[in-house]
């Protein structure tokens, strides 16, 4: 026998949607076992709703502020940081490479993986809608709008957390290596407000995902058709035209982590 027969790897089909869902399972029953990591997932990305009980009822600006974070809490803590740990964790423990000699195929593992925690941040998103209408604020004026922008925020973030994995040496190394993204989807929503920011350093931090999720909030639920809006004034309609930079800068962001995890992808730990 060859050198070359002797090392073939066995085809696999194609992706099987019935096998990740089993991965994905799995997943999510560590998950769950995790109480802490359960608790950031569900409780955490909720908590901006709080500042809607404490603030004047039906405030606009408030409401925006309130949802934006929790579309960004939603896409930090259960996909991305919770994606970001799995995965490393899994790779030193050599789960990833036992696995990918079976039929498993990248693509299953990267899906299980990373299922879970975008269900958590679907449901908590889906969750803010009633209980801000609740809190006084107005139904979303678009609300297929807010949705899609949901969906695209969570794809994005699990494409940086395997992105960001590939140079995390450890579980534990995840703390600081998740900074930078996390500094990158916070600067918008809290310095792109700052009244003393000049026009071109305004026009390039919205730019940043952060500030792109909170612009689609902005436009999709509040029907604001500026930054410094307080007032709705948006249609339905009108609302798609104004979302189209936000929803470009997301796509970009989305392709461009995909695409930098795919060429540093790693699957087993650095000796």
């Amino acid at each position: 026998m060859s050198a070359t027969t002797a090392t073939k790897v066995p085809a696999r089909g194609g992706f099987s949607v019935t096998r990740t869902l089993h991965l994905a399972r799995w997943n999510a029953v560590l998950l769950v076992r995790n109480r802490l990591a359960l608790t950031y997932a569900l409780v955490m990305p909720l908590a901006p709703l709080l500042t809607l009980l404490a603030g004047e009822r039906g405030l606009t600006s408030l409401g925006a502020t309130a949802v934006a974070g929790v579309l960004l809490l939603a896409g930090l803590f259960p996909v991305f940081y919770n994606v970001l740990s799995q995965f490393v964790s899994r790779r030193d423990e050599l789960v990833l490479k036992r696995m990918r000699t079976g039929e498993t195929r990248d693509a299953e593992l990267l899906t299980a993986i990373a299922l879970p925690g975008v269900a958590c941040a679907l449901l908590t998103t889906a969750v803010a809608v009633p209980v801000a209408v609740v809190a006084g604020q107005d139904a979303p004026v678009n609300v297929l709008l807010f949705a899609l922008g949901a969906l695209l925020s969570v794809v994005m973030f699990a494409a940086f957390a395997y992105w960001t994995a590939a140079w995390t040496r450890s579980a534990e190394a995840a703390q600081l290596t998740s900074l930078p993204v996390i500094v990158l989807a916070s600067v918008g929503p809290f310095v792109g407000g700052l009244p003393s920011l000049s026009d071109p350093l305004r026009e390039a931090i919205s730019l940043t995902p952060g500030a792109a999720v909170n612009e689609l909030v902005r436009v999709g639920w509040f029907g604001l058709d500026s930054f410094d809006a307080t007032t709705t004034t948006l249609t339905f309609a009108e609302t798609w035209s104004l979302a189209g930079q936000p929803l470009v800068v997301l796509v970009v962001w989305t392709g461009l982590a995909l695409q930098l995890a795919q060429r540093s992808m790693r699957w087993e730990p650095r000796t």
